[in-house]
């Protein structure tokens, strides 16, 4: 249930992110579907996790190191989630949720090199800031919502997948 309900956290906060920061408005769908989630945050929320629990939990080396270390996985995990979702998005959906084309550095339309750095300090900032608390929060939400969570982003994908 970790897994899941972090999923849909990550892609709640992913949506509020999206819609207050770069689209200037708030409640205002910032991803292909149609309720208060962006997807490829939560896939990112998921990849952060996964690093943490099978790798870097793993390592006992220096801080600096494990944090330079941290910041490359994040940096490449967050690079190949958005390549991938941004491929998968206009694949399943005919949509391209973000176009890299004008900048400089773009390797094809999802991926920009210069914006790379950014997942990493991303990474950084949900794993040693962010994730304390989201944990709290992650871990008392009861089995019966998470069920609730699960039937509502299925709704959501089928009416998604009906109406684009």
């Amino acid at each position: 249930m970790y897994y899941i309900n972090s999923f849909f956290l990550y892609s709640l906060l992913g949506f509020i992110i999206e819609s207050t920061l770069f689209k200037n408005t708030i409640l205002k769908p910032s991803g292909v579907l149609v309720g208060p989630i962006t997807l490829v945050y939560g896939v990112g929320g998921l990849s952060l996790l996964l690093i943490n629990k099978y790798i870097l939990n793993k390592i006992h080396i220096n801080k600096i190191i494990k944090l330079i270390i941290s910041f490359i996985l994040y940096t490449i995990a967050f690079t190949l989630v958005e390549f991938t979702c941004g491929h998968l998005c206009h694949l399943i959906f005919g949509i391209d949720m973000w176009n890299y084309t004008s900048e400089k550095y773009n390797i094809g339309k999802y991926i920009c090199l210069e914006y790379m750095p950014i997942w990493g300090l991303y990474g950084l900032t949900i794993t040693y800031i962010l994730k304390p608390f989201l944990d709290k929060i992650i871990k008392q939400i009861p089995r019966e919502v998470t069920y609730l969570f699960i039937i509502l982003l299925s709704l959501d994908l089928i009416i998604t997948i009906l109406t684009k």
